[in-house]
């Protein structure tokens, strides 16, 4: 029974977009990567990582010529760096900070199925990367997770102690607690994320999206409150915490 749930809730994890938004080719003479559907930047690096479960991911590294920090970010679910790339530049240049980003085995480009414990070791692999090739130190690193992309993210932080930061965007409590409304871990669960909460030890930043309907007035706003309370309760170094509302109307 838990096996057969386990395998429901990582179905219900992963939406690799279908066909991948974008491809990859290799520059004659050079070698260098590139995406092919993609504006091609001089300060964007296109890689193939090795992870130790045998997948090779995608990544793409943006460099800002005055960025003294390192943004490591793990996508939602139904995205891939195709998606993501522009809105990568753009954070590279309003933040200050030099990107990572990086595609789940099975999404785009990178070899493999999605699964937890994939993610997990693209995460790895990636943050190796950033130490490897770029010479990029713990410290120097903030960790941003938005929706399934929590998952790696608060796995990885879990395990290291000298993170500049995280930032946690719509972060899901685990992947049972999305489709159930369970008030206990399961063994069978996956991204069991209030569990390693505690764990974690720097800074905090969550940010959840409250949406509004103007026709019924319904919100989720107090559920996105319990989430917020509740991150806190166990996260002691929670230091900031932010409910965006978007309104919206549902009259078509």
């Amino acid at each position: 029974m838990g096996a057969v749930t386990s395998s429901m809730a990582a179905k219900f994890a992963f939406f690799p977009p279908n066909p991948p938004s974008y491809g990859v080719a290799a520059e004659e003479g050079t070698g260098k990567l590139r995406m092919t559907e993609a504006t091609e930047k001089d300060n964007v690096d296109v890689l193939k990582v090795m992870t130790k479960r045998g997948n090779e991911i995608v990544a793409m590294y943006v460099k800002n010529p005055v960025a003294k920090l390192t943004l490591l970010y793990s996508h939602g679910n139904a995205a891939d760096l195709g998606q993501m790339y522009d809105l990568f530049s753009e954070l590279s240049i309003h933040l200050r900070v030099n990107m990572m980003g990086y595609d789940y085995s099975g999404y785009g480009q990178s070899t493999g199925k999605p699964s937890e414990q994939n993610t997990y070791a693209d995460i790895e692999a990636v943050y190796k990367c950033l130490q490897d090739t770029y010479g990029v130190k713990e410290e120097d690193i903030i960790l941003y997770g938005q929706s399934v992309g929590s998952g790696p993210t608060l796995d990885l932080a879990s395990r290291l102690s000298r993170l500049r930061a995280v930032v946690l965007h719509s972060p899901i409590m685990s992947g049972l607690r999305v489709m159930y409304p369970v008030k206990r871990t399961y063994w069978f669960d996956i991204y069991k994320n209030i569990e390693k909460i505690p764990l974690v030890q720097c800074p905090v930043l969550i940010i959840h999206v409250s949406f509004i309907s103007l026709l019924s007035g319904i919100n989720d706003s107090v559920g996105d409150f319990f989430l917020i309370v509740l991150l806190k309760y166990k996260f002691p170094y929670v230091f900031s915490s932010v409910i965006v509302l978007n309104i919206y109307s549902s009259c078509g």
